[in-house]
């Protein structure tokens, strides 16, 4: 052990651009390089991600080896000497970049990563204007067929960025590199489409990919269509983790909250009125509280596993349907929404169902799916019309000319405005778990709980546990980060060895903070802050807990109670279906 240690704990110096740095042993020339503040270009490398060197771009010179060398994934020696930016080296990346465009449609105006595409920026930094090879791009058919996820595989670049990140951190296994030399690509198995496949429309695949080969299905035009039909009243919910995110898109900072201004803009662009998911979040923990008090009181099905997170409920829908009778009936915050949207609303604003139109904003490309399940109809409607990604809304703002920046703080509308800090979290690996340990600690023990900040369920990372005293009673809980995580502890729950009595997964490593549909380019400490901004929010909110939100109890007094329990139910809970795959 002494000698592992002494191992880890080696330094080594080297020469960088002439510039001598020492790092710890292990630190690859990439990670040395930008320690000593050179840049070395990479397309194939992202840093939450396992190096894979497919791209070599990332080309440099050590004294001594005949051959150029990977920077990402091979590590320094001591003394090595290392050039990062020699004629040879910029030569063979030029190169490398050529070759590469030569292979890729030349149609940068019309992509949808214009101007915000990792290849583009390349070729802009190595001036690349005329290319001397002949341009080769594929004619591949599009595959748009499910609602959620369009790859465009002409566009690819082969760096295996999407693989890494659907095999080994979500261990999903709906892509995979296949065939060799000139038909070296990526793939599903027997190439069918993503419908077809394992794929639980996470997102995670498109959050990585540098170029336009997989983006989220835009939906921006028929939200627009129906913001420009005076026959509809087009209301909008936002979803708690899409405030801490939109900024960026705007040149803000990781964790910039920017919840007046999004208001603002969203009622510039026409929405009739503008609600918070946060509301139908705290009425998701109340219902989940009591599901949970219920199973725990009559010895049911435990685990008890939150359904929040619609990749989640792909996930085990298609790879471990056994075990369905532990998720929790009730909806997500967003389908509770749509459906009170259509009933409670619309009653209140005397406006016919029929006539409301429900635009979601949400961090997620698996929602897009979520709101077109036949089940998610309770309402007598499609509860949600249409889901949009954080991206899609600031493609709508920027379409619609408005200042970001410049916008007034605005509030929500009523009756959907109110909310809780514990809503807040919502966005948040273990937010949902420590919302609904706080009403059920309160519910059960019958008094004030003094802390509120449940930390043992906080943080990235990938299990985190806690075991709670209700009344006397230990209950044991858990926190999946991540599907890979996910997966570990429903092969528990199989193998009857699960010691706890609640869990919640969500899909996207760090939450919906870390979803599909959020900002491009975001690393994990880009994560951490929007995580902070998360409980900063929670924190200086006036209601801390669920139950403490009158209006959601108003709900429950004006509606919910005086349409017998069977409708509410009928409303609140849905049902989840076995699609192995």
């Amino acid at each position: 052990m002494q000698k592992m240690a002494k191992t880890k704990n080696k330094l080594v110096t080297v020469t960088i651009n002439g510039e001598q740095i020492t790092v710890p042993a292990g630190t690859t020339i990439l990670e040395a390089a930008k320690q000593a503040g050179f840049k070395i270009p990479t397309l194939c490398h992202h840093p939450d991600l396992k190096p894979r060197a497919t791209c070599r771009l990332c080309l440099v010179e050590v004294k001594g080896q005949r051959r150029l060398q990977t920077a990402c994934n091979t590590p320094v020696r001591e003394g090595n000497e290392i050039i990062t930016n020699s004629a040879e080296v910029r030569e063979a990346r030029k190169t490398i970049l050529e070759l590469i465009l030569a292979d890729h449609p030349q149609d940068c105006l019309k992509c949808s990563r214009n101007q915000n595409c990792e290849l583009q920026k390349l070729a802009d930094e190595y001036q690349i204007r005329e290319n001397p090879f002949v341009v080769s791009a594929k004619n591949l058919p599009l595959e748009d067929s499910n609602p959620a996820i369009v790859r465009d595989m002409n566009k690819c670049v082969k760096c295996g960025r999407c693989v890494e990140v659907c095999q080994e951190i979500q261990q999903v296994g709906a892509i995979n590199t296949a065939n060799r030399s000139l038909a070296y690509g990526i793939s599903t198995a027997f190439e069918e489409e993503l419908a077809d496949s394992t794929c639980t429309y996470c997102g995670q695949c498109v959050t990585v990919c540098p170029v336009g080969a997989l983006k989220e299905k835009d939906d921006t035009a028929r939200v627009w269509q129906a913001l420009n039909n005076p026959e509809l009243h087009v209301v909008v919910q936002t979803a708690p983790a899409v405030r801490v995110a939109l900024g960026e898109e705007f040149g803000q900072k990781p964790g910039s909250i920017t919840t007046g201004k999004m208001i603002a803009a969203l009622k510039r662009l026409g929405f009739a009125k503008v609600f918070d998911t946060n509301f139908t979040a705290d009425l998701t923990i109340i219902e989940e509280s009591r599901e949970l008090l219920k199973r725990l009181k009559d010895k049911g099905d435990l685990p008890l596993l939150t359904s929040c997170s619609p990749g989640w409920i792909n996930f085990i829908e298609k790879m471990y349907p056994e075990l369905l009778k532990h998720v929790s009936t009730c909806k997500s915050p967003q389908q509770m929404f749509g459906a009170l949207a259509k009933t409670y609303y619309a009653d209140k604003a005397q406006i016919p169902a029929e006539k409301i139109f429900v635009v979601s904003i949400m961090p997620c490309t698996a929602k897009k799916y979520e709101c077109t399940r036949p089940e998610m109809k309770s309402s007598g409607y499609q509860d949600v019309d249409v889901v949009l990604t954080t991206r899609e809304l600031a493609q709508m703002i920027k379409q619609s000319g408005l200042d970001f920046a410049a916008l007034p703080e605005a509030e929500y509308d009523e009756p959907f405005g109110v909310s809780t800090g514990a809503a807040t979290i919502f966005g948040a690996t273990g937010g949902v778990m420590e919302a609904a340990l706080r009403t059920v600690y309160e519910t059960v023990a019958g008094k004030t709980l003094e802390d509120l900040d449940f930390k043992m369920v906080r943080g990235l990372d990938g299990i985190k546990e806690a075991t709670v005293d209700l009344a006397g009673k230990k209950v044991k809980v858990a926190v999946a980060n991540g599907l890979g995580n996910a997966k570990i502890l429903l092969e528990m729950i199989k193998a009857g060895k699960c010691k706890y009595h609640f869990i919640e997964i969500m899909a996207c490593p760090g939450g919906c903070i870390g979803g599909g549909g959020q900002p491009f380019g975001a690393t994990k400490a880009d994560k951490e802050k929007r995580l902070e901004s998360l409980y900063a929010i929670d924190k200086k909110s006036k209601l801390r807990k669920s139950h403490e939100n009158l209006a959601v109890t108003q709900v429950y007094d004006d509606f919910l109670r005086k349409t017998l329990d069977i409708y509410a139910h009928e409303l609140l809970h849905t049902y989840y279906s076995d699609r192995k795959h």
